[in-house]
């Protein structure tokens, strides 16, 4: 099939409600217009269909041979109307090549966390021995793929570190200056303690998972954020969804937003076993779970678009401008039943679910 690089999406509307048509051609966007304006040979109506600038998904795991935590790229990419994808330090230095080379036959556009162990998530306790942060390994790394490599991965909980303790995170802290790049640093259970953790933590780190509902998680038995969070927010460290199998409590997230602690950025933490399984299935679906919560349709898709792209410091990626090259998602926000499920087993069922149709990807149109 020949690749569809010239034509007009007409009749979209933005989140805000605007009804506008999109010139595409030769895979650039080459005019933004009022609905029914736009002019090309082919003219594709999606009436009543919303259009953003393309999904991005922060916290993905898209080695497809390290399990569990692996899945295709397109599979959890633009087959799910997410056109770009940051994995979350599946591949450490040992393996980050091979990562990098499968980009080259991906539709998606892919990014990546570098796990600051050399060995990655071959094993999941990948800190629990100091030899395997090899530091030489992970500046060499950082130097030959710069133009993928946009943070360092630190998953600091007991199942990872192991008797390590904080220690993998110390060293993280002197790669992150070593490099210039941030860290993106994964919560769970301790030890560590949750304080020692997010104290280490600059402006322009990410704390991922920050929502889930186990024990060292960061508000405490009153649902109140611990003033070490509150701390963090104020020095600007990047707060991070990262649903994952056991990292979402809607209970946590409600108190979130009681609390008026900002939408950052939304992210699936998704793989193989969680998208077919669940609780994560895909992108939109977490995204339905906060519409659920109360979230406006604006706030949820910003989260995923224009806040995405502005950490990742690509703020082409997360606009619909004259001149760029066309990444952008296609869906609908159906008045339907749904059942949905948090980390912890807790179901709610909302009465409207956001569904992709399509996107077009570097300037190419995929049906989802």
């Amino acid at each position: 099939m020949n690749e569809l690089k010239d034509f007009v999406l007409s009749q979209v509307k933005t989140v805000n409600g605007e009804e506008i048509d999109i010139v595409i051609e030769a895979g650039e966007v080459t005019q933004v217009t009022k609905a029914g304006y736009g002019q090309g040979k082919l003219v594709l109506d999606y009436s009543g269909v919303y259009v953003s600038s393309g999904w991005i998904d922060l916290h993905v795991h898209a080695f497809p041979e390290f399990n569990p935590y692996g899945d295709e790229i397109d599979e959890i990419g633009v087959s799910q109307g997410v056109t770009t994808i940051v994995d979350a330090g599946s591949c450490g230095a040992d393996r980050i090549s091979d990562l990098v080379a499968s980009r080259k036959t991906a539709k998606t556009n892919v990014y990546a966390f570098l796990n600051i162990s050399r060995i990655g998530l071959k094993r999941v306790d990948e800190l629990s021995k100091l030899e395997w942060i090899d530091k030489e390994k992970v500046v060499q790394a950082v130097n030959d793929y710069k133009e993928v490599i946009v943070g360092l991965k630190a998953r600091i909980s007991k199942s990872v570190v192991s008797e390590s303790g904080i220690e993998p995170l110390r060293i993280a802290r002197t790669l992150s200056s070593e490099t210039s790049l941030p860290l993106m640093v994964h919560i769970g259970s301790g030890p560590p303690t949750i304080d020692e953790v997010i104290s280490l933590l600059e402006k322009g780190d990410i704390i991922t998972h920050y929502l889930n509902g186990k024990q060292n998680n960061l508000f405490d038995a009153r649902e109140e954020p611990l003033q070490v969070f509150k701390e963090a927010i104020e020095r600007g460290v990047h707060l991070d969804v990262g649903h994952g199998t056991a990292s979402f409590s809607f209970k946590v997230a409600e108190a979130a937003k009681r609390h008026h602690i900002g939408l950052n950025t939304i992210s699936t933490d998704i793989y193989r076993g969680n998208r077919l399984n669940g609780p994560v299935y895909s992108l939109a679906n977490v995204l339905t779970k906060f519409l659920s919560l109360g979230y406006s349709l604006e706030e949820v898709i910003t989260a995923v678009t224009t806040n995405a792209a502005n950490w990742l410091k690509k703020p082409e990626l997360g606009r619909i401008k004259v001149g760029d090259v066309a990444n952008l998602t296609l869906f609908t926000v159906r008045n339907e039943p749904i059942t949905l499920t948090d980390s912890e087993g807790e179901k709610r069922v909302a009465d409207r679910r956001i569904e992709t149709i399509g996107v077009v990807a570097n300037g190419e149109f995929i049906e989802c």
